[in-house]
């Protein structure tokens, strides 16, 4: 039980802040572009108590880590505001809006991998934290990748339905109301995996690489 609870803390912060940083992002690109909806809302903000949805960001990632063993974990935040009529032009931001969720994961991934460097480099023995800031790697790199995924409202369908013609675009944006089934169908089937895998190994490879001249500079 008292590892079951450490696990859970270890988590905690990591998927919390990678949430919640992934709404503020496309609340604060909404802006850049035009739209102002998140700001008269108060949405506009990193601190994660603006974000947090009990049920989204506390209760369903706890449940679905504990219900698998840690093999899936998912979560969201209150969704943020955008109002597309606002924008200057909707079909061409919609891209860089809805990509600017999974480049903040990837950066904040960045971020904890940095921490765990430091940490390391400071010789501190206290596990948990280090625990914290793998977690911190792992949790971003998944997010990355699951909003990737190229299914409307997800970030990857996003922009992909930016990219395509109106006509197509009109078409699969369709599917959009069954996206919760599809991909809990893929998750069930253990699909998913060979979609995020690649992706987070990738990423992996890509934070390893940029991190490098810090190591050359720590040895």
């Amino acid at each position: 039980m008292n590892e079951l609870i450490q696990t859970v803390l270890i988590y905690a912060l990591p998927v919390i802040f990678a949430i919640t940083l992934y709404e503020a992002a496309r609340g604060y690109m909404a802006r850049h572009f035009g739209d102002t909806t998140a700001q008269a809302q108060g949405r506009l903000s990193f601190n994660p108590m603006v974000h947090i949805d009990p049920l989204g960001t506390i209760v369903i990632p706890v449940v679905l880590y504990l219900g698998t063993n840690g093999a899936f974990l998912f979560g969201y935040a209150k969704p943020m505001p955008i109002n597309y009529g606002q924008l200057r032009d909707p079909k061409k931001n919609l891209k860089w809006i809805a990509l600017s969720g999974p480049a903040a994961n990837f950066a904040m991934g960045f971020a904890w991998l940095l921490l765990s460097l430091i940490l390391m480099s400071m010789k501190v023995e206290e596990s948990f934290f280090l625990q914290m800031a793998q977690a911190g790697v792992w949790t971003n790199l998944a997010m990355f990748a699951f909003h990737l995924i190229p299914i409307p409202p997800l970030a990857g369908g996003q922009i992909l339905l930016s990219l395509l013609p109106h006509q197509m675009a009109y078409k699969f944006a369709k599917i959009e109301p069954y996206c919760f089934f599809i991909v809990m169908g893929l998750a069930l089937l253990r699909m998913l995996q060979y979609w995020m895998l690649p992706l987070m190994v990738a990423g992996e490879a890509i934070l390893r690489i940029l991190i490098t001249p810090l190591l050359l500079l720590l040895s």
